[in-house]
């Protein structure tokens, strides 16, 4: 029991990683609402269940303490403004409920215990609703919940002073300043990608990327950046890196496949999978350099599994926003130059697994269709496509500055 309870409480203890309890780090900064109408205290027999429904999966911590006993639940961050604690516990077990902020950064909740119990399950799960943290507890003997309890070193949330505080970082908000666009043009040096009568994937996108970034800077309101500018292999993750150190605000992959078999004809905007995504944070967590995981927010030192759900927890912000952007990207591209008759797909890319950053790779042709060969070797065709994806970047940033004013209202 106490095994399964340390990891519980080490997995929402190093959670807190510099910046993010400050509130900063851009995409992670929202206050999760909590709603006591969706949420409840419930007696299963002589085992209580806690459900409490959330707008955004947070980090959380748990520890008991004794004389009087409790369970102690920390978040980074919850609202609870409204929340009704006599609605919500509707358990005999828990004798009362009590939230609110607890130190910058950070609110807490309160359940008195009216026996000794132990938590043998916690988990935040993730819906189209936002999240719900189920807690399950079940009696103990009261020498085992003692020996259990204390208030842990870190969650006395004592902040590092001078050289040792973690740095502040800058929100970042669409609308201050140019949107920052990197643009990635597929494979490169001994990666030809794809070939098809003399055509290479690895010059077209090259030749396309450069005829985007020029199109953006001539609109005004971008500031663009290439993965690479020359016939030179880029690793897929170091495109990654590059995009983090430019502080992207979108990736653009640009590719032109070729199909073995079939016919294929049109442009495709692919997003990354939902199961994709699942292994994403684990393996980007197993490969990078901590520094470079998420924004703002340096993992040094932090494992795997820290790691994971921290970006994990970013991709619920950037989900939504990927899929405004590769629903615009659509719209535009169909309205100019055609799409493909399934224009909208998913798939397990790696250049897609930033959590924090809006990616998509946009196929925008088939080199094994002779009608989107000759389409990609016509550079009027191709300015088309990058007016168009220059009008979606820009409707999609005001659409964006929207929903953040919303928000703030």
């Amino acid at each position: 029991m106490r095994i399964f309870k340390t990891a519980v409480f080490l997995l929402a203890t190093l959670i807190a990683a510099p910046g993010m309890a400050q509130g900063q780090s851009g995409g992670l900064t929202a206050l999760a609402r909590a709603d006591s109408a969706a949420s409840a205290l419930v007696d299963q027999g002589d085992s209580i269940e806690m459900m409490l429904r959330l707008s955004q999966p947070v980090p959380f911590r748990i520890f008991t303490l004794d004389n009087p006993r409790r369970m102690v639940v920390d978040f980074s961050e919850v609202d609870w403004t409204g929340f009704d604690t006599g609605a919500f516990d509707t358990a005999e077990g828990i004798t009362g409920v009590r939230v609110g902020g607890f130190t910058p950064g950070w609110s807490r909740m309160v359940m008195d215990l009216a026996e000794p119990y132990a938590l043998v399950h916690a988990e935040m799960s993730r819906d189209d609703k936002g999240a719900v943290l189920t807690l399950n507890l079940d009696p103990t003997a009261s020498d085992e919940f003692a020996l259990g309890t204390g208030t842990p070193p870190d969650a006395m949330l004592v902040r590092p002073s001078g050289e040792d505080a973690p740095k502040a970082v800058p929100t970042r908000k669409f609308g201050d300043g140019p949107l920052r666009v990197v643009l990635d043009p597929g494979h490169g040096g001994i990666d030809p990608g794809a070939e098809r009568d003399g055509v290479r994937e690895k010059d077209l996108m090259l030749t396309f990327a450069r005829e985007l970034q020029d199109v953006l800077n001539r609109a005004g309101g971008f500031e663009v950046t290439l993965t690479r500018t020359e016939d030179v292999f880029v690793p897929l993750e170091t495109r990654l890196t590059l995009a983090r150190e430019a502080e992207a605000d979108v990736f653009l992959s640009l590719h032109a496949d070729a199909i073995a078999e079939g016919r294929a004809e049109g442009a495709t905007i692919y997003t990354l999978a939902e199961r994709a995504s699942d292994a994403a944070s684990q393996k980007l967590a197993e490969r990078h350099d901590r520094a470079d995981l998420l924004a703002g927010v340096d993992l040094t030192g932090q494992d795997d599994v820290i790691a994971t759900v921290l970006m994990d927890m970013a991709r619920t912000e950037t989900i939504p926003r990927t899929d405004r952007l590769a629903d615009t990207l659509v719209q535009y591209l169909e309205e100019s130059v055609g799409m493909h008759k399934r224009p909208r797909l998913e798939a397990g890319f790696s250049v897609l697994k930033a959590p924090d950053m809006p990616s998509v790779l946009i196929e925008l042709g088939f080199l094994s269709s002779a009608r989107d060969r000759a389409r990609l070797k016509d550079p009027a065709w191709r300015t088309k496509a990058a007016w168009a994806i220059r009008d979606a970047l820009s409707s999609w940033e005001d659409e964006e500055i929207s929903l953040q004013d919303k928000l703030r209202k």
